[in-house]
């Protein structure tokens, strides 16, 4: 089978789904998308990124089936459950540890790790089922390649978070890990939108375009999600490969951050406590009007929403329900509906508009030759958004979004992991770099880091570079060094990996330097003495960073995928005192 089997999860911030093909390598494929909702009257390409587990924690349901059963919850039964959505925004801009917690809608918490693994162990059952449903064969996990896409601006972290929830789920085993690729999304959404033709987009103005695609071409893709705004920037190579012009960026002004000031307009509208009131005792209610708000989101024009029952009840208790409306401009009460304008609605979507137009024009003004600007993602379904940035920016290039902007990240996802080297380089986030030692200098090195070893004077600490931010680096790419021991004796080396925005750290504990993870590589044969290599394969090119380490005399091997959750300064400082030195070995 190989890697001619694919199952990708899009494992969105408000909305998750899978597409998969079983058709053979040498075939053209076309990825057959879950469709979900049938139980609720729907059929949608992505069902909620909603789990619920009973009060003991136990996992009950996801998606539709979650929402609605807790929608449909009541009184106290709603406060013992467990719901989470729009979790996936915990792994987003923070510290990750494998213990770190996300609350529930009744305030209660559990492990991010539980809930993400929960997640993906239903999507990846409902996957399994699908397939052999739909094709009369048994299959196994094992029997895929699995891709899970990633927003690009996230931390390595979070990246490696998800891989060890998708290994908990049992996606992947030990020894089979690389039959799970990371990928990010608006590179998947990239190579999808690639190949569709003019009638794949939403036209404007009765014009037909496509992307592009002869050499040279560049564009920007914006990744709009219910969590982030992920922008990239690619240009088209020969033969149709893409390359990483300019590292990720964006920011977490994705289309929830509207849900969330729709959300305190209701607060505003109905003051005096009536709204944290209504919050607190009716959480599954709440969870109904924000879910028919997002079906507002995406028009632009006067809207209305049904004020729930036990709303407006709490409300009456303090004064008729008309009254709360008189002082707020852009709403009505409108006989158990609220009637929001068109221009409230708008003013909605104010931060988050002005965010991604900042983000936009910080790329456009380095000076690269954009051609396109490609909108992907649920949020970019809004009209609101696509009008806007069409009147920002439709006058320097071409505004485009998929007719299917939904479904762009899964169906690319299924492309690119059948064929990983249609994207040739990325723009390396960080500089990466070990620690070593290197023969002392007075005029070169710090004279506090000077020590003696077998007779030579050795600067420790120093941070030799491997890939510097902003480098180019190729999707299959793997840089070789070579390092001996210091010590004649030494039974063991330790490689010490550290990470940096800047392009200029000499330490590894300079200002702004970071450990990203370390690993032990045994060198029990002393009989060379200092005169014996380790040698080093890093390989930047994926999503993840990974490492192996050889002792060519004993074969002896040390290997990671380099750990980002285990960054806290006191493992830091505990793993610095008990370092094995080694110094680079010249070539």
């Amino acid at each position: 089978m190989g890697d001619s089997y694919i199952i990708a999860i899009d494992f969105g911030t408000a909305y998750s789904g899978y597409a998969y093909s079983v058709t053979p390598k040498e075939q053209e494929i076309e990825p057959i998308l879950k469709k979900w909702g049938e139980e609720i009257g729907l059929e949608t390409p992505k069902t909620p990124t909603s789990i619920l587990f009973d009060e003991h924690g136990e996992f009950m349901k996801f998606g539709y089936e979650a929402k609605a059963a807790y929608i449909n919850v009541r009184g106290e039964d709603a406060k013992k459950q467990y719901f989470f959505e729009n979790f996936k925004m915990a792994l987003y801009g923070r510290e990750l540890t494998r213990d770190v917690t996300v609350k529930a809608a009744n305030g209660k918490e559990m492990t991010a790790l539980k809930v993400f693994t929960e997640s993906l162990r239903f999507l990846k059952d409902d996957a399994l089922t699908t397939i052999s449903s739909n094709t009369g064969m048994k299959f196994l996990a094992s029997d895929f390649t699995w891709v899970l896409t990633v927003p690009a601006i996230w931390d390595p972290s979070a990246k490696q978070f998800m891989r060890e929830a998708a290994t908990e789920a049992g996606i992947v085993t030990e020894g089979t890990e690389e039959k799970l690729v990371i990928a990010l999304e608006p590179e998947a959404a990239s190579v999808w939108c690639k190949k569709l033709p003019s009638d794949g987009f939403i036209t404007q103005n009765h014009s037909r375009n496509s992307l592009d695609q002869s050499p040279g071409t560049q564009y920007i893709v914006v990744d709009c999600g219910g969590g982030t705004i992920d922008i990239t920037v690619h240009e088209v190579l020969a033969g149709g490969a893409l390359k990483e012009l300019h590292k990720a960026s964006g920011n977490d002004l994705g289309g929830q951050n509207v849900d969330r000031k729709f959300k305190e307009f209701l607060r505003e509208i109905f003051c005096d406590g009536v709204w944290d009131e209504y919050e607190q005792n009716y959480p599954s209610e709440v969870q109904k009007m924000m879910y028919d708000f997002t079906c507002l989101k995406q028009v632009d024009e006067d809207v209305q929403i049904t004020c729930q029952y036990n709303l407006g009840t709490l409300a009456q208790k303090k004064k008729a329900v008309e009254e709360f409306f008189e002082c707020v401009e852009g709403v009505s009460w409108d006989d158990g509906c609220i009637r929001i304008s068109r221009e409230k609605l708008r003013s909605l979507f104010e931060e988050s508009l002005q965010g991604i137009s900042q983000s936009l024009r910080e790329i456009l003004k380095l000076g690269f030759s954009i051609e396109f600007i490609l909108m992907v993602g649920g949020y970019a379904q809004s009209k609101i958004l696509r009008q806007h940035i069409i009147d920002q920016f439709g006058g320097q290039c071409k505004v485009l979004c998929p007719s299917r902007a939904q479904e762009a990240i899964v169906n690319g996802a299924v492309q690119f992991g059948r064929n990983p080297e249609v994207l040739a380089s990325r723009k390396s986030a960080f500089t990466y770099g070990i620690a070593v030692c290197d023969i002392f200098r007075e005029t070169k090195h710090k004279a506090e880091k000077k020590f003696t070893a077998e007779g030579l004077d050795y600067c420790h600490d120093v941070f030799c570079k491997l890939v510097k931010e902003g480098e180019d680096v190729s999707w299959n790419e793997t840089r070789e060094c070579f390092f001996c021991p210091i010590q004649s004796d030494q039974t063991a080396m330790n490689m010490r990996f550290y990470r940096t925005e800047r392009k200029d750290a000499k330490y590894v504990d300079d200002w702004g330097v970071e450990e990203a993870g370390s690993f032990i590589v045994k060198m029990p044969d002393t009989t060379g003495g200092t005169d014996r290599t380790v040698r080093l394969d890093i390989s930047f090119g994926a999503a993840e960073i990974t490492a192996t380490a050889t002792d060519k005399d004993s074969g002896c091997k040390g290997s990671i995928q380099i750990d980002f959750m285990t960054k806290s300064r006191e493992n830091i400082k505990s793993r610095k005192v008990a370092h094995v030195p080694c110094v680079v070995l010249m070539e």
